[in-house]
């Protein structure tokens, strides 16, 4: 038997890795809005620290205005800043964590593709529509599952 090559194992570790922080921010964020935080408190906790820890960067490089423009700029923050945490952290309030574990992420490619089709005018193929297609069925039937409970 051969030894495991050095790179599959650094990706394997990565993957884990990956894995263990978004459940473990699914989990956790559950946590803090069920007990002692309220839903407006985690993109602050979340975006604050993060912050701070990179003004001195921005500081010395800027906000990238010339290479992004302030569009651009918006499109960063809000698609992937504090209005996406605030979204998650509200509807975590009512649903549990494995459901957001699965909707999350797996519903990404599903806005992702409103955003190619109505910003860059993409028309995706037949193969691409069926995979949402999925993707929207399967959502549509875990969230269907606890309105009927």
């Amino acid at each position: 038997m051969q030894s495991a090559n050095p790179n599959y194992l650094k990706g394997a570790l990565f993957g884990l890795a990956a894995v263990s922080i978004w459940a473990g921010w699914s989990a956790m964020t559950r946590l803090a809005v069920t007990t002692g935080l309220d839903a407006w408190d985690i993109p602050a906790l979340r975006f604050g620290v993060a912050g701070l820890l990179l003004l001195p960067i921005i500081a010395r490089r800027g906000l990238a205005l010339d290479r992004l423009g302030w569009l651009g700029l918006g499109g960063l923050i809000a698609g992937t800043g504090a209005p996406y945490a605030l979204v998650v952290a509200l509807g975590l309030r009512f649903a549990p964590a494995y459901d957001a574990g699965a909707l999350n992420p797996g519903c990404m490619p599903v806005f992702v593709a409103l955003i190619a089709v109505t910003a860059l005018g993409e028309k995706p193929s037949k193969a691409q529509k069926i995979g949402l297609s999925l993707i929207l069925s399967g959502a549509l039937i875990i969230i269907g599952w606890h309105g009927a409970a």
